[in-house]
């Protein structure tokens, strides 16, 4: 089997059953044909893959540890059976198994807002669920907002959605992190950095992978205004009133991500495990084809 079948992007899923979770894998060649890439796992952001051996129809690459608390690197093996990869990762002499799909391509294609925008903020908590029972919800609805006063658990909305415009007005006070999941699966971040340079962990980027243009945030506890465009893996963020992000392409999950079944709809997740935060507005446009 030619090593080209290996190339590309990969939804993976490690381990099986309740302890499972989301993963990515990108697979690149190359000048000189060698093949390295990159990898997220159930949290933190993308870390570089440098040394990837494919032999015959089997795979493996060492996985270099982030935020994982073991004294060295993963190892993947893996196997191409019928299109997909089947594996296992190896701390030691333990094995977790790996299942890795062709992550889908998801075009840009041109949209229309046939429906008018709804809030996704209600009575109380309706229309949302804890992600985590096992943690605190710390989330409630006061006078309209939604509010995570303390580190605590996820929000997940009832409702999913494909393409979609949405605008996000929050705040948070001084020290704090959240984010916006889309889809339950690209994460923007929200984090006080005001006057910090841009970079791919700053407000208004797609976590890991996507720089803003500028760091356009507030001071802490002044409100923010994100207006994002996500139409198949394409997106477009204006932060108050400046273009952050311009119609770039979302290569795979984030870290956190609920799943990693990239081609189907998904939730809105509010991100509660990392620090307080209000949601003042959270109004939602469906986008069809036009």
């Amino acid at each position: 089997m030619s090593a080209e079948a290996f190339l590309g992007r990969w939804d993976l899923t490690v381990g099986v059953g309740p302890s499972s979770h989301p993963a990515w894998l990108e697979v690149n060649a190359g000048p000189d044909g060698t093949l390295a890439g990159r990898y997220v796992g159930i949290w933190g952001s993308a870390r570089p893959v440098a040394n990837v051996a494919v032999d015959g129809d089997e795979i493996r690459f060492g996985l270099p540890v982030q935020y994982e608390d073991y004294p060295q690197d993963l190892a993947f093996t893996g196997r191409m059976v019928d299109g997909a990869l089947v594996g296992a990762a190896h701390v030691f002499a333990e094995g977790v198994r790996w299942v890795g799909l062709p992550a889908p391509t998801l075009p840009l294609g041109n949209v229309a807002a046939n429906e008018p925008p709804v809030s996704l903020v209600g009575e109380g908590l309706a229309g949302w669920h804890p992600r985590a029972l096992d943690r605190e919800n710390q989330w409630a609805n006061v006078d309209g907002a939604l509010v995570n006063a303390a580190v605590g658990t996820d929000l997940v909305s009832d409702a999913r959605f494909s393409d979609f415009r949405l605008v996000a007005e929050y705040s948070y006070p001084e020290g704090s992190n959240s984010g916006i999941y889309l889809r339950g699966r690209y994460e923007l971040q929200i984090l006080d950095d005001y006057g910090q340079p841009p970079a791919v962990g700053a407000s208004g980027a797609i976590y890991g992978f996507l720089v803003p243009r500028i760091n356009a945030v507030h001071p802490p506890s002044q409100r923010n205004v994100a207006e994002i465009t996500l139409i198949g893996r394409t997106i477009t963020v204006v932060l108050n009133g400046e273009t952050v992000l311009d119609r770039q392409e979302i290569p795979g999950i984030t870290g956190g991500a609920l799943d990693s079944d990239e081609g189907t709809p998904g939730p809105i997740l509010l991100q509660g495990d990392h620090g307080p935060v209000t949601f003042h507005r959270l109004e939602i446009t469906r986008l069809s084809p036009a």
